[in-house]
């Protein structure tokens, strides 16, 4: 009977292709770029190729693995970098401005049986993740920017906003065993038409407003040098005065002559001839030395 089915080509071809089942359904090859969750009737039994900070490519547990023919099943998990984008987002500044944000994070899977559990171990895990990542990102962005000025987002003040969104996203993430590697917005526009309009009145408005009292300001602490400036010179002159009083005074003549005479050569200043005795007249007793 054996011999019978050795020379039946098609009893052959039978096993063959059986073996080749057993064999395929036995042998699994993990790539570098994919993490593998092993699940055996439905429940997780281990992991194959997850993700660690810093390792070195091709030293990884990629590789061929066994697992148990028509009772284990292996779930896919994409190791590298991902994207998932927000477009049209509606935002609400503190300015009282709706934005239109669109916005993007990139995100890695660094728990496969994480990720496989929230998912309901469902192919495209990838995929359902990003879903599931997109409504936190917009909750993330609302909250960030209703904080701030629209103002705030074409300032150096972005990097801390971009910061603090990634932040934010990254804590919820994790439940889904996901890292947020980083968060950017691509743009903020103010809708077209007559809100547009009227947002840029009222931000013409406020920014003429804001220059008003920054002027007013200069303005007062001008005052204020001034006076202070003023005050510390009298005081230097009183101090002057009371240590000398006889240079106080040949100190004030020579400026009254210096105004008078015109000695700077300003034609504003001068420009009318004095005559008078220095017998009978006191302003020009400087002229006469001390007796």
């Amino acid at each position: 009977m054996n011999m019978a089915f050795l020379r039946n080509p098609v009893a052959i071809g039978i096993a063959l292709l059986a073996l080749l089942v057993i064999v395929a359904n036995t042998l699994v090859i993990v790539p570098e770029t994919r993490q593998a969750v092993l699940l055996r009737f439905q429940r997780p039994i281990g992991t194959v190729n997850r993700f660690q900070p810093g390792e070195t490519f091709g030293r990884t547990g990629a590789g061929m693995i066994l697992k148990m023919p028509f009772v284990d099943r292996v779930i896919w998990v994409d190791k590298r970098v991902l994207d998932v984008e927000l477009d049209n987002q509606p935002v609400l500044s503190t300015d009282q401005l709706r934005l239109e944000v669109d916005a993007f994070a990139r995100f890695r899977v660094v728990d496969p049986l994480l990720a496989a559990i929230s998912t309901g171990f469902t192919a495209n895990t990838e995929q359902r993740v990003a879903d599931q990542l997109r409504p936190i990102l917009g909750s993330a962005l609302r909250n960030e920017l209703g904080k701030r000025q629209f103002a705030a987002l074409l300032s150096p003040e972005r990097g801390q906003v971009m910061d603090n969104i990634q932040a934010g996203l990254d804590r919820v993430a994790r439940q889904y065993g996901v890292q947020i590697v980083d968060v950017r917005i691509r743009h903020a526009d103010l809708p077209s038409g007559s809100p547009l309009e009227s947002a840029l009145r009222r931000m013409g408005t406020a920014r003429r407003q804001e220059a008003l009292t920054i002027e007013a300001q200069g303005l007062k602490q001008a005052q204020i040098i001034r006076a202070d400036a003023d005050a510390q010179a009298a005081r230097v002159y009183a101090e002057s005065f009371n240590r000398d009083a006889q240079f106080y005074d040949f100190y004030r003549a020579m400026q009254s002559y210096r105004y008078s005479f015109g000695a700077d050569g300003d034609d504003e200043r001068g420009g009318t001839s004095i005559i008078m005795s220095p017998r009978t007249n006191d302003y020009l007793r400087e002229f006469e030395g001390r007796r």
